[in-house]
């Protein structure tokens, strides 16, 4: 058991305060992928990239050097060198030794950038302050300005010289790195995905020349598209045969019927989709010419226009088949698509921006994309019909699938608990359990949930404390009974043979209140499942849902009715009020609610919010770092109950280690 250091202490000079550069050398995973140099590097790409996006240079060069470092070079504008009017010192120094300094945080008419991957003037310091040494040149207003830092120090002060117009070129930047090894698992660049990186910046950006370098062998390659997202696609889908031509367009608001006060001018997508009947599927989604592997929100708002198109031409042209339900599943099944969304506030998950999280961009982009579809099909109607015949044919093979494991399942009987509130589908990859905390919750879930797939089970309280219940009097408890049952599992060990036969849904969703007492349930739910159904954990079954905490209420301005704009957390708050202010919205005419539980929202509320699959913030559960055994010996020290002396030290230990809150 963990006991108390005797030599520590806990007062006001335990308090630190992190300055400039030193919470990133701190915490690096926290700001960027420590696997290998590639993020820090995409962040200096990334920023040359934004350059061209607002119509500004042609041609962008990465160089591999023989020393590990990379350089990357535009013909932009150029970063200004002057003083800065407020701050007093260089802005070429300031950019890259402050976080939160940069020239992306405006987005008003006239302002530097519109539409940029940048957002909130970390990307740049943070590879700084991971490099063993960090040059800058700048060529802008007919002089040349460089320097140089090391760890994120300055090292060699900035000197400013007149341009030769002989050998210095007109305006630009080139910025070269040299990645600190101590915080990387590999120094090396991984040249296969800067490859793909640069190819798709390439392609995002017609017209743009992007070169990459290789010193170590000569090699020298360069991307450059005309159509850019078409060829991509054709590209990766060479040798596979599409079921129709290529849907292709680009649509943004106020080019279009789209008329609301939260898109602002120039908010949208361009897209190129192809159905293939058999190959592999290429998926690849953009904001603002930043990649977002994990998707989000445009691609949620991309299925959901390709699907109401779909099933639109489908009902008008008559296709429909008795008993066959076309899901929106059944549409994407054989969709490859390359997506570039322009969002004038982007809002990613974390700040690797992986996922776009802007609820309000599922409504755009599939508004958009719906428009575009329905007036292609209705122009195409040949391929619209062979096209609904395979996504037809895809229906009816998911619905025998479903037919056959309905029956096999209903051979045995089983007593449900009284409070379950069942789905109507048997297809199990596809239902939803969600544990909901207290009966009026459960009331709203009910009213506010899809019938079709997602069931509801309340929980009444706090459920026990399961970690040191043996399993044959785990039942004693009726809510842990209840759980067990509706899952379909029985309570098992990490090594166990697990028999998934009886399993009833595919997720089991955690939906608890967003304060202290509905972490504590989130946190006795997860001890329940890691010390009694690991493997659900394992394989990916459990999830916790994020309900918001707070709710704008905006007022009707001419055309545009009212609205309620929900926010996770205090950082999306603040972007919705940003934004209400770019709007020129008077801030008396807004108003900001804070829900105290679930029980607060209503059905439409907490379906828009938390339970509605494209907008939902729904988290899966993952082990971490640690090994199962040694995750094992964490949450002794977390929740059992003789281990109080052991949370305390730890608590006090590591407290200023915590990184965020499921």
């Amino acid at each position: 058991m963990a006991t108390r250091k005797s030599s520590s202490s806990y007062g006001e000079a335990s308090i630190q305060v992190l300055t400039g550069l030193e919470p990133v050398k701190q915490r690096p995973g926290m700001y960027t992928r420590t696997q290998n140099p590639l993020q820090i590097v995409q962040e200096i790409i990334d920023n040359a990239a934004d350059e061209a996006l607002v119509g500004f240079g042609s041609k962008i060069i990465v160089t591999l050097h023989t020393d590990d470092s990379v350089s990357v070079e535009d013909d932009g504008r150029g970063i200004p060198f002057g003083a800065h009017p407020e701050e007093g010192e260089l802005v070429l120094e300031i950019v890259f030794t402050r976080l939160h300094a940069g020239g992306k945080f405006s987005k008003d008419k006239g302002s530097a950038y519109t539409f940029s991957g940048g957002l909130h003037g970390v990307g740049a310091s943070v590879t700084n302050a991971l490099s063993k040494r960090f040059d800058v040149i700048v060529w802008r207003d007919g002089k040349v300005a460089d320097i140089s830092f090391s760890h994120g120090d300055v090292i060699r002060a900035p000197t400013i010289r007149e341009a030769n117009s002989r050998v210095d070129k007109k305006s630009g930047t080139r910025i070269t790195t040299w990645p600190d090894s101590k915080y990387f698992d590999s120094i090396n660049v991984p040249q296969s995905e800067l490859r793909r990186l640069l190819r798709s910046k390439a392609v995002l950006l017609p017209g743009i020349e992007v070169v990459l370098i290789i010193e170590e062998t000569g090699e020298q390659q360069s991307w450059k598209y005309g159509n850019g997202l078409r060829s991509y696609l054709l590209e990766g889908l060479a040798g596979y045969d599409m079921l129709i031509p290529l849907f292709e367009d680009e649509r943004y608001a106020e080019s279009s019927c789209i008329t609301n006060t939260m898109f602002a001018k120039g908010e949208g997508a361009s897209w190129v989709v192809a159905w293939v009947e058999e190959g592999p599927l290429l998926r690849e989604s953009y904001v603002n010419l930043i990649p977002t592997p994990a998707g989000g929100t445009h691609e949620f708002g991309l299925r959901d226009g390709l699907f109401r198109a779909l099933k639109s031409f489908i009902e008008i042209h008559n296709l429909r088949l008795k008993g066959v339900k076309v899901l929106a599943e059944d549409v994407f099944a054989r969709v490859s698509f390359v997506l570039s969304a322009k969002v004038l506030d982007p809002q990613f998950q974390g700040q690797i921006k992986e996922q776009l999280n802007n609820r309000d961009v599922v409504r755009l982009i599939s508004s958009l994309v719906r428009l575009s579809l329905e007036l292609w099909l209705n122009r195409n109607v040949e391929h619209g019909r062979k096209l609904a015949e395979l996504v037809i044919q895809r229906a009816q093979a998911r619905t025998c699938v479903v037919q056959k494991v309905g029956k096999r399942k209903s051979c045995s009987v089983a007593i449900l608990p009284g409070k379950l509130v069942d789905c109507e589908s048997r297809d199990v990859t596809r239902n939803e359990l969600f544990l909901v905390e207290g009966d009026s919750a459960g009331g709203s879930a009910k009213m506010g949930r899809d019938k079709e797939f997602q069931a509801i089970l309340p929980l009444r309280g706090k459920i026990l404390n399961t970690w040191e219940t043996t399993r044959d009097r785990l039942f004693e408890n009726n809510e842990v009974y209840n759980i067990a049952v509706a899952i379909g599992v029985n309570p098992h060990a990490n090594n166990d043979v697990l028999d998934l036969s009886n399993m009833r849904y595919g997720k089991i969703c955690i939906l608890a209140d967003a304060d202290v007492d509905g972490l504590h349930i989130q946190v006795l739910l997860l001890t329940l499942f890691f010390r009694h159904f690991p493997q659900l954990i394992k394989r990916g079954h459990v999830y916790v849902a994020r309900p918001p905490l707070f709710r704008v209420d905006t007022p009707a301005r001419g055309k545009n009715p009212s609205k309620k704009l929900y926010a996770l957390d205090e950082s999306e708050l603040k972007a919705i009020v940003d934004k209400l202010r770019k709007d020129s919205v008077p801030g008396a005419a807004w108003t900001i609610s804070r829900f105290k539980g679930l029980g607060e929202m209503n059905s439409n509320q907490l379906w828009d919010t938390t339970m509605n699959p494209d907008i939902r913030r729904l988290i899966p559960v993952q082990l971490g770092c640690l090994d199962f055994d040694a995750t094992i010996e964490r949450m002794t020290m977390l929740v059992g109950k003789g281990e109080v002396a052991a949370r305390r030290a730890w608590l006090e230990d590591k407290s200023n280690e915590v990184q965020g809150t499921i």
